[in-house]
């Protein structure tokens, strides 16, 4: 009897931990979500691709597509389109990471790489470490964020 109460307990801890790791996009996730829109932006050019970016067609859960020019300028975002024309370049995370240039370097200089730093998560609230993966795609970074929670 107590066997199958702790294989019970097990299995509910295991189903429990899957349950809440689909609720959110973890690396891989990201990989294939930013590959998709890059495809995307190829395939139908800038401009459309940008507009689509802020639909929810592109949001999955916690994760959204970002995407930034060379500069540090937002020209596409998934979730909050009052940042779109704003230069990030300057912006850093509260221990001083230049986030947006680093996740602009990886794409630019590597063709593609992530970027840890801490940010706000929009569903807890709370300052929280997330990592951005970003792919090169002409003149820009296009990007999607893990929260590791």
């Amino acid at each position: 009897m107590k066997q199958h109460i702790a294989t019970a307990l097990i299995g509910l801890t295991l189903g429990t931990a899957a349950y809440a790791a689909a609720d959110y996009g973890v690396a891989k996730d990201a990989e294939v979500f930013v590959q998709k829109a890059v495809k995307h932006f190829a395939a139908v050019g800038k401009d459309k691709a940008f507009a689509d970016f802020g639909t929810p067609a592109w949001v999955d859960r916690d994760l959204y597509i970002v995407v930034l020019d060379f500069g540090g300028h937002v020209v596409a975002h998934g979730t909050n389109p009052k940042l779109i024309g704003k230069d990030m370049s300057a912006a850093r995370d509260p221990d001083g990471v230049a986030f947006t240039t680093l996740m602009v370097d990886s794409a630019k200089v590597k063709g593609k790489g992530w970027t840890d730093y801490k940010f706000t998560d929009p569903v807890s609230k709370k300052v929280l470490p997330k990592a951005s993966y970003c792919e090169k795609q002409g003149d820009y970074a296009v990007c999607a964020g893990i929260y590791k929670r």
